[in-house]
């Protein structure tokens, strides 16, 4: 029998392990250059900047290994009264795909999101992520032809949206 996958809230001691999967996952795609996310400075301590209040970051771990995660945070260069949030650093390592993980914590997440009152979810993605760009379709999101707030992350060439 195989052990079940859990979703739960990163952890401190989650932080090596999540960014080693960022670094791998952006790599993988050829994501790793600039304007990219894998070079955000709370990569290295992810469970520093998604505590609660406005931004959280869930881990989906099996056997107690973390394997992939996901977070929101508000929009940079947004207002709270915007109540505009985005879509973080959802990276899973192959072994996770295919599985539903992504599907149950987007899902997760948007609930989530919803309790902090957020009303619209942004995120931004590569061309290179057919699988993701499948998964946000699915889940309600719509492509937009431009970006939106001050991410940084001009590497990025897709961007999607959708109201909560």
């Amino acid at each position: 029998m195989t052990a079940p996958w859990i979703l739960r809230p990163i952890r401190k001691q989650d932080d090596p392990a999540i960014a080693a999967i960022i670094h791998e996952v952006m790599s993988e795609h050829g994501c790793d250059s600039a304007g990219f996310a894998i070079h955000d400075a709370e990569v290295a301590q992810m469970s520093e900047h998604y505590r609660g209040g406005e931004a959280c970051y869930y881990v989906a771990a099996n056997s107690g290994i973390v394997q992939g995660g996901a977070g929101f945070a508000r929009l940079q260069g947004t207002t709270s009264e915007q109540s505009v949030c985005e879509l973080r650093k959802m990276y899973y390592r192959p072994v996770c795909r295919g599985l539903g993980l992504g599907r149950a914590l987007l899902e997760l997440l948007v609930d989530e999101m919803r309790l902090v009152g957020y009303r619209r979810c942004y995120l931004e993605t590569s061309s290179r992520m057919d699988r993701a760009q499948s998964l946000y379709r699915q889940q309600g999101f719509e492509e937009q032809p431009n970006p939106e707030g001050e991410t940084g992350h001009h590497g990025c060439d897709k961007f999607f949206s959708r109201d909560l």
